[in-house]
């Protein structure tokens, strides 16, 4: 499956920090990724991808948003960056929205996908490296499940097979959610804890038999298709390997679906963790409520950018929030980013700009801080008042260089093109 066109961040000056980032697991800052710059090896990230049946709502777009700055922020720091994200093209609500709908859902996954990949193209989101299907990854997965199988790690129900997740004696510290609160969380996002025939009720689908009137696939499992969980662990084995630097996602992954991915992917390697960080994006709610499909209260990118609002503006609304946070959108967000949007342009087109040297040392600063892009956005509206207000007190104080340098630091590290 192919990505979508990239856009190659200018180079700055110098060279940006290391990137320190919240972990879910530990509730520490980790610098990442785990080496220098100088060593050979790739900063590598796997972030989970949409089910495409409904794309792409702001809450898509906050999510992969804060993990194109982990990008770019690698990047500047002179890192090679292989990130692999998948997309779910095969699973239960698409195939519910599909009949929902009367529509084919192969059509309804090409469309929606085709339609993520507009979006990301205009918000300037960098593509991953490698982009891969649920139905593409079915080889990997089949060969990761006979694995589990033969390791005592999965067992069948019928002709279904689970993932005994207690195989992996550290389950449970990807999210630290309370155990007395896993079963509740599992049933509300897509587990069966009531299976009759499971081991333990968090014991998660591996392989789903074929059922009648459903797409299935003939393999050495039986025919049928993949579970969730299974689909991320085995793409981001095959691409990435084991020890990845960064595991993301939005924050209501953490668990079941981070858990159990990492689960089945350490029993099977035998090395742990496998992922150094987990890192995870707030919520974004909706008249009080978070943006949910099942709700049906979302806000879509690609409406707004129909109705007119410059892509920039849009990502600019996002980035004034930080990454971890829960926040709602609000049409006054979209109104004061357009604002700041037009005062950084108007303040790059000046001719009498004060040097930018301080303000790209502070945006480094600041996005290398967990990705702090409200105080990076404060950085370059200080920068940008203080040149509309009357710029160099005199033409020997006036930067020329200046206007070109916070263009391409915007660009470079925010993702922002003015």
């Amino acid at each position: 499956m192919h990505a979508w066109p990239t856009n190659t961040p200018p180079t700055l000056p110098g060279r940006g920090q290391p990137l320190r980032l919240y972990d879910t697991s530990t509730g520490k800052r980790i610098a990442t990724p785990a080496h220098r710059a100088e060593e050979a090896s790739p900063a590598r990230i796997y972030v989970c991808g949409i089910t495409p049946y409904d794309a792409t709502h702001i809450g898509h777009a906050a999510t992969y948003t804060a993990f194109d700055l982990v990008q770019r922020v690698w990047r500047d720091a002179g890192h090679e960056v292989q990130y692999v994200q998948n997309v779910t093209d095969v699973d239960d609500p698409l195939l519910e929205r599909a009949n929902k709908n009367g529509a084919d859902w192969q059509v309804l996954a090409l469309s929606e996908t085709a339609l993520f990949r507009e979006d990301m193209t205009a918000l300037r989101i960098l593509p991953p490296y490698r982009y891969i299907g649920a139905v593409e990854a079915i080889p990997l997965v089949v060969e990761l499940v006979e694995r589990l199988l033969a390791c005592g790690a999965a067992y069948r129900v019928d002709e279904d097979v689970y993932f005994d997740v207690h195989s992996d004696p550290g389950f449970g510290s990807v999210s630290g959610v309370d155990p007395a609160l896993q079963v509740k969380v599992f049933a509300e996002r897509g587990g069966d804890p009531d299976r009759p025939g499971k081991r333990d009720p968090l014991d998660c689908l591996l392989w789903l038999a074929a059922r009648p009137g459903e797409p299935s696939w003939r393999t050495s499992l039986g025919a049928g298709r993949p579970g969730w969980h299974i689909e991320c662990a085995a793409i981001a084995l095959e691409y990435l390997g084991s020890g990845i630097d960064v595991q993301g996602g939005g924050s209501d992954l953490a668990f079941p679906h981070h858990e159990m991915g990492a689960a089945e992917a350490q029993v099977v390697t035998g090395e742990r963790p496998f992922a150094r960080v987990y890192a995870h994006a707030g919520m974004v709610a909706l008249h009080g409520e978070k943006m949910s499909k099942s709700k049906g209260n979302l806000v879509f990118v690609s409406k707004l950018r129909a109705a007119g609002h410059e892509p920039m503006a849009i990502r600019l609304a996002i980035l004034a929030h930080h990454y971890r946070e829960d926040w709602e959108w609000l049409p006054a967000d979209l109104e004061a980013a357009q604002r700041r949007l037009a005062r950084w342009r108007a303040a790059v087109s000046r001719p009498d700009a004060i040097p930018a040297d301080a303000l790209l040392a502070n945006l480094r600063d600041r996005l290398a801080d967990d990705l702090d892009t409200p105080g990076a956005l404060t950085a370059v509206d200080a920068w940008a008042d203080s040149v509309l207000a009357g710029g160099a007190a005199t033409e020997a104080e006036a930067d020329s260089g200046a206007p070109g340098l916070v263009a391409r630091a915007v660009d470079a590290l925010l993702g922002v093109a003015l």
